[in-house]
């Protein structure tokens, strides 16, 4: 038993493993590119045709990743495929699949589930799968462990099982893959010494916690803190509204105390594939035990009204100028869920669109980092990013920032918008075509 646990850590150490990557998007990328840098052999496995060409033509289609980086890779052995036959050769499977919420708000673990099942023929003694997509607690245990031993092997002295839950900010200049802490839960003791081993080379720090459950919940608890506040702020950036505060000059003031405040910032709603999604893994799984999250429902509540907020917000705009949003045109200012990314996911810019869009308005949108709306799972826009010149601008009866993308210039869009919605605080000088949102 423990000759083979010795033997994978031992692998792991001396870099003579292949890393298997199951998932290549703006998780499974990196670290792919982490891996890679470190000397280990790296296969990585995607159901997406389109991706495996692109990568193995070193070109990459994340915005914030380098093509370059991927050239370099592929000339350093790396490769590609949708051939789950080739399980069996890589030593170690990490799954970066997604995990989606269905239309009833309940998990959708589809992507986890299938993947695991294709991975299954081929697993092997001596490998380690680790799943590092965020899920409810409980889920290693109950959807990966009988699946991997269905074939015979035992984990923690066949084969190994961790839970290590991805930490990507995508865009943020100050951390990269490998200076943000890993936390690791594994199934048993020797599984979570052969996940240690898996990540010690690719990550500065790591964070070993008592079991897999463990490790799902505190990513899940990073997350609910974010919504929770995010939550927080957007009420009170209502009710400051309504007695004439900016609430931004607020949570700047308040920041200045150096304990016990965190500024978090009010906007359109929650984006991205986390703080939206998330926090409604762990109120689904609380009803199997009876309980009911109630700071949880009620953060999602208030976060998903804002797009309607800004929407209502633009519709008084108009109103005041005589105009109904029937037939306006409408410009929206940045389409990814947050700035200088181009990361798309449950982003709020597109569900402002579709409420412009559903009263009658005529919606176009700008962002310098997604020059044509993308093909997505429930949405889709038959557009591509305007010009911002002068007489575009002019050309719009309303225009509406969403995402605050460093690349636009604001002063230049103020002077030129006929009635301008902010909804991230960029406009601090009170203007009458400006309306805080």
């Amino acid at each position: 038993m423990s000759s083979l646990k010795q033997a994978s850590v031992a692998k792991f150490k001396n870099k003579e493993a292949v890393i298997g990557i199951v998932g290549l998007g703006y998780v499974g990328l990196p670290l792919m590119l982490r891996y890679n840098a470190i000397g280990f052999k790296v296969l990585g496995i995607d159901i997406d045709v389109s991706k495996v060409e692109a990568l193995n033509s070193g070109k990459s289609y994340i915005e914030h990743i380098s093509s370059e980086k991927v050239f370099l890779a592929r000339q350093s052995g790396f490769e590609a495929t949708v051939d789950f036959t080739r399980v069996a050769e890589c030593d170690a499977l990490i799954l970066c699949v997604p995990t989606p919420l269905n239309k009833y708000r309940e998990p959708d673990m589809s992507f986890v589930i299938n993947t695991t099942n294709a991975l299954k023929p081929f697993l092997r003694p001596g490998q380690i799968v680790s799943l590092e997509s965020t899920t409810y607690p409980g889920t290693t245990e109950e959807e990966l462990l009988p699946r991997v031993e269905e074939g015979g092997l035992r984990v923690g002295q066949d084969i190994f099982l961790v839970y290590s839950p991805e930490r990507e900010d995508p865009g943020n200049p100050n951390f990269e893959t490998r200076t943000i802490p890993k936390v690791i839960g594994g199934h048993t003791p020797a599984c979570l010494e052969v996940g240690i081993a898996l990540y010690e080379h690719a990550i500065d720090k790591i964070v070993s916690v008592s079991s897999t459950k463990t490790a799902e919940m505190t990513k899940l608890l990073e997350n609910i803190h974010r919504a929770v506040n995010i939550g927080l702020v957007n009420e009170m950036k209502v009710v400051a509204d309504r007695m004439g505060i900016d609430i931004f000059e607020v949570v700047d003031a308040a920041a200045t105390k150096p304990f016990g405040f965190t500024a978090y910032y009010p906007g359109p709603g929650l984006g991205g594939h986390c703080i939206p999604i998330d926090p409604f893994y762990l109120t689904w799984k609380a009803r199997e035990y009876g309980l009911h999250t109630r700071f949880i429902e009620l953060s999602g509540e208030v976060n998903k009204a804002m797009p309607e907020y800004v929407v209502n917000k633009l519709m008084d705009g108009l109103n005041d100028r005589g105009k109904a949003l029937k037939n306006s045109r409408v410009l929206v200012l940045g389409i990814a869920y947050k700035k200088n990314v181009d990361d798309m996911r449950e982003s709020p810019s597109v569900e402002i669109m579709e409420l412009v869009a559903a009263k009658g308005g005529v919606v176009a949108y700008s962002d310098p980092h997604v020059p044509v709306f993308p093909k997505m799972r429930e949405h889709n826009f038959n557009l591509v990013s305007e010009t911002l010149s002068a007489e575009n601008i002019a050309s719009f009866d309303a225009v509406i920032l969403a995402t605050d993308h460093d690349g636009f210039d604001y002063s230049f869009i103020s002077k030129h918008s006929n009635l301008l919605i902010d909804t991230r605080g960029k406009y601090r000088i009170s203007e009458k075509h400006i309306i805080k949102a």
